[in-house]
């Protein structure tokens, strides 16, 4: 069983009305530095095992949970659920839980939108974040985000397809589930992913569908034995809350993240490839928002699941940037 990693601790944990499951290693108890590490779409707590053992080998206590919806922890049933304002109520909770004042956050994906949200609305328990893939973009009141995506990529954006109920999971639903995650954590073409309408999700990615090099089918079993149980629903269900997610963040309209932060991204990352994401980040956009962005990384061959394809590397930047504090 790939979940049974050494020096890996499993159990669940009553947060914000939800039972998370949560994944630990290193040291136990409050007294080491804790980092909490937030997976995105169509991860899991297991795409952070190279950088639990990682931090585990240098004093830290490592803590990955299933964010709800996902793997064994609770899947609410409304879509409206699914905020991040939910999500990092989640969070807050598990904080609480594990005895600490303030926690290290790392995110990827949805788990670094949820990190850029946990830091604007709860700075005080942030010591300092390490997000990778997708940068902080302020709210703005001019447009909600599909109305941004659509403008920018038109309706064919995966993001447009994942928003009504039932079509992405039967979509999804057509394909072997280890051939879903060969396809998807192979893909690596640098651009915004679009969904023409006579093709599948998986028929638009540029992956053969075999098993990555720096993945084992292990790992990719490990994935297929729990979506098999949970589908894809609460994952989607994060997509499906990006307009709500905006307008109920109508308080918080440009207002920056102060929390000491390092970014980290591949060159071939579809998240990187977007319209005008590189001028943000590289030409003053992205330190304005974040003015104690202390350093970006673009880490050169690398597609979006950077924290698995180059797990080492990432690792030594995230321990490198904590150490700091």
């Amino acid at each position: 069983m790939a979940a049974a990693l050494d020096g890996v601790r499993h159990r669940t944990v009553e947060a914000n009305g939800v039972r998370l499951h949560v994944a630990e290693a290193g040291p136990e108890g409050g007294g080491a530095p804790t980092v909490l590490l937030l997976h995105g779409f169509p991860d899991l707590w297991y795409g952070w095992r190279h950088q639990m053992a990682a931090l585990a080998a240098r004093g830290y206590r490592a803590v990955a949970p299933d964010l709800r919806g996902y793997g064994d922890s609770d899947a609410p049933p409304d879509a409206s659920a699914y905020t991040t304002f939910h999500v990092v109520g989640d969070l807050v909770a598990l904080i609480a839980d594990l005895g600490q004042p303030q926690v290290f956050v790392v995110g990827h994906d949805w788990g670094a939108i949820v990190a850029w949200q946990l830091c604007l609305l709860r700075p005080d328990l942030v010591r300092a974040l390490v997000n990778l893939s997708v940068v902080y973009n302020p709210r703005r009141p001019e447009r909600s985000p599909l109305q941004a995506i659509r403008a920018a990529c038109g309706e064919d954006h995966y993001m447009c397809r994942f928003q009504e109920r039932g079509v992405a999971e039967a979509e999804f639903a057509r394909y072997d589930i280890k051939y879903i995650f060969n396809k998807t954590f192979g893909m690596r073409k640098p651009a915004a992913l679009i969904l023409p309408k006579d093709k599948s999700f998986f028929d638009s990615l540029d992956s053969d569908g075999t098993c990555p090099p720096w993945l084992s089918e292990e790992d990719i079993s490990y994935y297929a034995e729990k979506y098999a149980k949970t589908g894809f629903t609460g994952g989607f269900n994060y997509y499906r809350c990006m307009d709500l997610n905006w307008e109920l963040s109508a308080p918080w309209t440009g207002a920056p993240i102060k929390v000491p932060t390092k970014f980290i991204v591949g060159d071939l990352d579809l998240t990187y490839n977007n319209p005008g994401v590189q001028d943000y980040i590289h030409k003053g956009g992205f330190k304005a928002s974040v003015p104690n962005l202390e350093d970006v990384v673009v880490m050169e061959g690398v597609s979006h699941f950077i924290n698995q394809e180059k797990p080492s590397e990432v690792s030594d930047h995230i321990c490198e940037f904590f150490s700091k504090f």
